[in-house]
């Protein structure tokens, strides 16, 4: 056998892949506070890119990643740390195989998230900050996470005994105590549009 015929490592390229969808590549990168409104905006915005643009995407968050890829990691600064670099490095999968790649992780550390902007292609992370104030979160509260955390029942809770660093320049800020779901929703793929990631046609 010509090993010359099987070179090793892959041979279809990212812009090969993208060119078969009607969209370019990126990573939606949701953050912010517990009860923020990031995995209901992100499920929100996935089913607009679907049904409404037909584009090729796949939502991360912590039920499809802490009970299986991340089931090892706990909530330490370490283990929060790890946590986001692994789904930097699956989102960079993505992006690699031309899909829209949206993610809704609280993500504390501002350098985590930075770090995962310079592994992917430039022009690639968009990071969308839900700002919400802190006592509209525990307001919500819809797990009951923030009163167990005052209660003294969960060490390293962001926001409480852990704390979150907000971007600084986020390509979107959404304030989603003032903003309704359909609003927020349509302010991200009117960004998508902006940017030439989805069609504005």
């Amino acid at each position: 056998m010509n090993s010359s015929l099987f070179p090793y490592g892959p041979t279809v390229t990212r812009a090969e892949r993208s060119a078969l969808k009607q969209h370019q590549p990126a990573v939606l990168w949701f953050t912010g506070l517990s009860g923020s409104g990031k995995s209901t905006l992100a499920n929100r915005v996935e089913q607009s890119l679907c049904h409404e643009y037909h584009a090729h995407t796949y939502l991360l968050d912590g039920d499809n990643i802490r009970t299986g890829l991340n089931n090892d990691l706990g909530f330490s600064d370490h283990d929060r740390v790890e946590n986001i670099r692994r789904i930097g490095e699956v989102s960079r999968l993505f992006v690699d195989a031309g899909l829209i790649v949206l993610t809704a992780f609280i993500s504390p550390f501002r350098a985590d998230r930075d770090a995962v902007r310079a592994r992917l292609p430039e022009g690639t992370f968009f990071e969308i900050y839900i700002d919400c104030p802190l006592e509209v979160c525990e307001q919500r509260d819809p797990k009951g996470l923030y009163k167990r955390a005052r209660q003294g029942q969960i060490a390293d809770f962001t926001g409480i005994t852990s704390p979150y660093e907000p971007p600084l320049t986020p390509e979107l800020s959404l304030p989603t105590a003032d903003l309704d779901l359909n609003t927020c929703a349509q302010r991200v793929t009117a960004l998508l549009q902006a940017k030439g990631i989805l069609s504005s046609s």
